[in-house]
């Protein structure tokens, strides 16, 4: 598995630079909305549940969330909110895969095709690139916390694999363990900075400096797309690689 460390450390970044313009809001009511058509209630849908804690640790207010799971289960205003997802081919050939959630699907699909062209890259066809990622759970834990308690809690609630990023811990697990391991870091107290299933590279391609900074810009172009909720690629950023600006 790719870890693509970087690319985590810079979302991790960019995620509290959103929180702080209050641009997460848009991305949490999305999911939450998307979420509930699985049912309102989060102790039955797991990604609910996921989503109602981001929108907690974004400080949304009570109404807004009320709103969003009510227009997405159906008991609200009404709502045509669907997911799509755009694979391509950026700087290098790399492969980029792009989770939209939209109500005017040919608006999203013109911003992505244009994102593509505009640096250098292609809008692909569905399973072009999608085989090369895998959906896991992620969670990132502050570095606050013991390493060595928290290694004892991974350890004990089945995740695969610790890291020390940058910025935090990451513990990783199969996405049908998520909810498991999630349950398992609460018994313990462990207060965890994300929690969320996604999906990562099985195998990546190393980008030198140039590269780095022509794909990047494309990651970062897509990801403030209004539709964009998360934009992956199998590209591997050197660890001393640096944002400009």
């Amino acid at each position: 598995m790719a870890g693509h460390s970087k690319w985590a450390n810079i979302k991790h970044r960019k995620a509290r630079q959103d929180a702080s313009r209050g641009k997460v809001w848009t991305k949490v009511i999305r999911e939450i909305t998307v979420a509930a058509k699985d049912g309102p209630d989060p102790n039955d849908n797991p990604r609910l549940r996921l989503a109602l804690e981001k929108a907690n640790t974004a400080n949304m207010p009570k109404d807004n969330i009320k709103r969003a799971i009510e227009k997405g289960s159906g008991t609200g205003e009404s709502g045509a909110l669907e997911e799509i997802i755009f694979e391509g081919y950026g700087p290098g050939g790399v492969a980029i895969l792009v989770e939209t959630m939209s109500d005017n699907r040919n608006r999203t699909v013109s911003d992505v095709r244009h994102a593509f062209s505009k640096f250098g890259g292609n809008l692909g066809t569905d399973g072009s690139v999608s085989y090369l990622f895998k959906k896991l759970g992620i969670i990132h834990i502050s570095k606050d916390f013991s390493e060595e308690k928290l290694m004892e809690i991974v350890i004990e609630s089945g995740a695969d694999d610790f890291t020390e990023e940058e910025d935090f811990y990451e513990v990783t697990t199969e996405s049908n363990n998520f909810n498991k391991v999630l349950d398992v870091f609460k018994h313990f107290e462990v207060n965890y900075i994300n929690a969320e299933l996604t999906l990562r590279a099985e195998t990546s391609i190393d980008l030198d400096e140039e590269m780095s900074e022509k794909v990047f810009n494309i990651m970062e172009f897509m990801d403030n797309l209004d539709d964009v909720q998360e934009v992956h690629t199998n590209g591997e950023f050197p660890e001393d690689f640096e944002v400009k600006g």
